[in-house]
C-alpha cells in the first residue's frame, strides 16, 4: 500500500508539473507571436499551433485571448523579482538613497526582461480598452510603491518645495520604458549604465 501511495503522490506531482509546463509554453508562444505579429494579427489558434497544443487547451488554461495578455502582464512583473525589491527596500529602510537604488534596479530588470510585453500592452491598448486597463494597472502599482516609500521618509528628506505626489511624478518621468529603450537601443548604453544613471539622477532630483 505504501508503494502505491507513493506512486499516486508522484503521479499527482507529475501531472501538476506537466500542467505548469503547458501553461508556460502557451505563455511563451503568445509572447513570441504578439511581439512579432502584433496583438490584432495573432489568434488563439495561432498561439495553440505555436505552443503545440490544442485550441481548447489554450481556452481551458487562459480563458480567451485577453486572458493570454493578462498572463503576460503578470509574468512581466514577476520577471523583475518584486520580492527582491521588497527585501531591498526593507533592508534600506533608513537610507533613501539605497531605497531609490532598489526601485531603479527593479525598473531596470522589468524593462530588460519584459520591455517587449510592456510596449505591446501599451500599443495594443490604443485600440483594446481591456489591454489599456492592464497597462494602466501596471503603472498604478508602480506609483503605489513609490508613494509608500516616499511617504515613509521623515520631513526634510525630499528636496525643498517637493511633495510626495510631485516626487512620484518626477520618478515616473525619469524611469520609463522609453528612456530605457532610447539609451540602450539607440545610444548603446548598457543596462548597468542606465541603472547607475537613474540612481544618480533620482538622488539629484528628489533628495535634499
Amino acid at each position: 500500500m505504501g508503494a502505491q501511495a507513493d506512486r499516486r503522490r508522484y503521479d499527482s506531482l507529475r501531472r501538476t508539473a506537466q500542467a505548469l509546463e503547458t501553461r508556460a509554453e502557451i505563455a511563451r508562444a503568445a509572447r513570441r507571436l504578439f511581439v512579432e505579429r502584433g496583438w490584432a494579427a495573432t489568434t488563439v489558434r495561432d498561439v495553440a499551433r505555436e505552443a503545440g497544443v490544442s485550441v481548447p487547451t489554450v481556452y481551458a488554461v487562459y480563458g480567451n485571448k485577453a486572458g493570454l495578455t493578462r498572463a503576460l502582464a503578470d509574468a512581466a512583473d514577476l520577471s523583475a523579482d518584486p520580492s527582491r525589491q521588497l527585501a531591498e527596500l526593507e533592508a534600506a529602510e533608513s537610507d533613501p538613497r539605497r531605497q531609490l537604488a532598489a526601485m531603479a534596479g527593479f525598473d531596470r530588470r522589468l524593462y530588460e526582461r519584459a520591455g517587449d510585453v510592456i510596449t505591446l500592452l501599451r500599443e495594443a491598448g490604443r485600440v483594446e480598452p481591456e489591454l489599456a486597463g492592464l497597462y494602466r494597472d501596471g503603472r498604478r502599482r508602480a506609483d503605489e510603491t513609490r508613494v509608500a516609500v516616499f511617504s515613509s521618509w521623515p520631513p526634510g528628506v525630499l528636496r525643498d518645495g517637493l511633495d510626495v505626489p510631485a516626487a512620484t511624478d518626477i520618478y515616473a518621468a525619469l524611469c520609463t520604458i522609453d528612456v530605457y529603450a532610447t539609451l540602450t537601443a539607440e545610444r548603446g548604453w548598457s543596462p548597468d549604465r542606465v541603472e547607475q544613471w537613474w540612481c544618480e539622477a533620482l538622488v539629484r532630483e528628489l533628495l535634499s
